[in-house]
């Protein structure tokens, strides 16, 4: 008989400089070019977090080069 362990890892959400998003856990130091967005809690509470703020899924650069090009057409 298999068991599953619970996940109670505390992660914090955390984003970069294309305004990506990932989560980290809580108690380790963010990687290079990662910032604090702000949210810590558990897994699910934190994808949660990230599926209702990351609603565009383009590299921040991306978009702003896709604004650039519609507003000089």
């Amino acid at each position: 008989m298999q068991t599953t362990t619970e996940d109670t890892t505390i992660y914090k959400v955390v984003f970069n400089h294309e305004e990506q998003y990932s989560i980290w856990p809580a108690d380790r130091k963010n990687a290079i070019g990662w910032r604090d967005a702000g949210k810590i809690g558990l897994k699910s509470e934190c994808l949660e977090y990230i599926k209702e703020v990351w609603t565009d899924m383009r590299p921040l650069s991306l978009r702003k080069q896709m604004e650039e090009t519609a507003s000089n057409s």
